[in-house]
């Protein structure tokens, strides 16, 4: 069962570089544009949407890896005083209930990206981004993601109730 969550938090990891990446590559864009603006009074409108389309996959892509680290926000002043099973039990249902909303939005999400992708559309701006759709394709990634990292958190807390200390394996 552990084989399953470390390749699910493989795929999250990897993903989670990829977000990583478009903070990186979104504040180098964002920092050329000021420059172009205000040295050179250029700033074309595609490379505009391109900051705005960078933070689908920040955002998206980054709430599995932040589950995965545990930098979500929890309430710790009661978790904190539980035992292991306790907590385990815990993880167990939070960990069941985000994968069903995970997969559930992202469901709905990919007929959204699939809408966009028939009607082929594009920014409606001159000099906008075409392919819209790509962007919306994080949407379902992105929370299917999500559900996986809640899969993964749900069988490990199943592994922490159901096999003896001494079996376990440490989270990596």
């Amino acid at each position: 069962m552990m084989f399953v969550v470390t390749r699910i938090e493989q795929q999250v990891e990897a993903l989670g570089a990829l977000a990583r990446a478009c903070v990186l590559l979104l504040v180098l864009l964002v920092s050329f544009d000021v420059l172009m603006r205000y040295l050179f009074d250029f700033s074309p409108v595609a490379l505009q949407e391109l900051e705005w389309y960078l933070i689908s996959p920040i955002a998206l892509l980054g709430i599995a890896y932040t589950l995965k680290h545990r930098q979500d926000v929890r309430v710790d002043f009661l978790y904190e005083k539980f035992g292991v099973k306790t907590k385990a039990a815990v993880d167990l249902f939070s960990g069941i209930a985000t994968a069903a909303i995970g997969f559930y939005i992202a469901h709905l999400a990919f007929k959204y990206t699939m809408q966009s992708y028939n009607m082929g559309e594009g920014s409606p701006d001159p000099g906008g981004l075409p392919y819209r759709f790509l962007i919306k394709a994080f949407l379902p990634l992105g929370f299917a993601l999500f559900g996986l990292q809640g899969l993964a958190d749900s069988l490990r807390a199943l592994c922490t109730l159901l096999l003896p200390a001494r079996l376990q394996e440490a989270r990596p």
